[in-house]
Parts: C-alpha cells; structure tokens; sequence
C-alpha cells in the first residue's frame, strides 16, 4: 500500500509539473512583457481562451496593431510566437485595405495554430491571410464557439479607437525563428 501510495504521488508531482509549465516572458523584453500583458487581458476578457493557448500547437501574439484609415488603411504589429513554455520567433504583420473606412484603431490579435502543417505553413515566410480568414472579437465566452479554418484560428481584442469599415484586404506576415 505504501509503494501505491508512493507511484500515486510522484506520477501526480509529474502530471502537475508538466501542467503548471507556462510561457514566461523575458522581463528584459518589452515586446515580451507586452505580450504577456496582451495574454492576462485575453483570458480576463474571456477565461475560456486559456484552452486554446494550452491546446494550440503554437501561437503568435500580436499585443498591440496599428489600424487607421480613409479610404485607403492599413495595419501594423510585432509580435512574437510561442510554442509550449518557449518564445520561438518574432512576427510582424502588415496590412493593407480598400474600401469604405475612416478611423483608427488599436488592437491585440492572437493567432492560433492547430498543428504542425499550419505552423510550418506560417513560418515559411510568406503566409496571408485573406478576407476569407475572419477574425473573432473576444468577448466572454466566444471562444468556447470558435473553430479552427485550415489550421488556423484568429482573435482580436479592441484596445482603444474608432473605425468605420467596409472593406477588403488581407495581412500579411514575416516570422523570424529565435
């Protein structure tokens, strides 16, 4: 019984290790601190985004994108990719649009990739994604809903502006491995 005991607890402490490792950004970092913030506000938004950072093969946070436009928009953010307890790469994105639009707006956005095609797909190098990706806006309780399309999943949460906008366009991306 003792032995029981004894392979019960140490399988536990080993199950709990492996659970309880989670990405920590380096605190020399400012782009990784704002990505651990962008992470907090996430799950504080919607807890249930927790399951998908667990559950993703990897996945590329953006803490703060730049949008604004009249007429003619556009976007930009940094980013880093996170794979298990790791940062493995730096992003950045840039979009363009056309179409009716006026305004700015600051955004965080959260990439999820499902498995290993779709993250090998992205660190390629020349990875778009076109109007037909849509984006969900974080809310309480909507990623609970939300599925993967090609191996890829999109969030935003709204940090501050106003933007009008019937447009198109897509976003484009650069991955650098670290």
């Amino acid at each position: 019984m003792k032995k029981l005991f004894v392979i019960l607890l140490g399988l536990s402490m080993l199950f709990a290790t492996a659970y309880a490792q989670a990405w920590e950004p380096d605190t020399s970092n400012k782009l990784e601190l704002s990505v651990a913030q962008a992470l907090i506000k996430a799950k504080d938004k919607d807890p249930s985004m927790g399951y998908w950072f667990k559950t993703a093969y990897a996945y590329a946070v953006f803490p703060k994108v730049g949008k604004g436009g009249i007429g003619i928009g556009g976007a930009h953010g940094k980013g880093v990719v996170i794979r298990g307890d790791r940062t493995i790469g730096k992003t950045s994105m840039t979009q363009i649009t056309l179409g009716f639009q006026l305004g700015g707006q600051v955004y965080a956005e959260y990439i999820m990739f499902k498995d290993k095609t779709a993250f090998d797909h992205f660190t390629r190098g020349n990875f778009e994604m076109g109007a037909q990706v849509s984006a969900v806006a974080l809310t309480a309780g909507v990623s609970a809903d939300a599925n993967y399309d090609g191996g890829v999943k999109v969030f935003t949460l709204a940090e501050g502006g106003l933007m009008y906008e019937a447009s198109i366009g897509g976003q484009k991306f650069k991955y650098k491995a670290k």
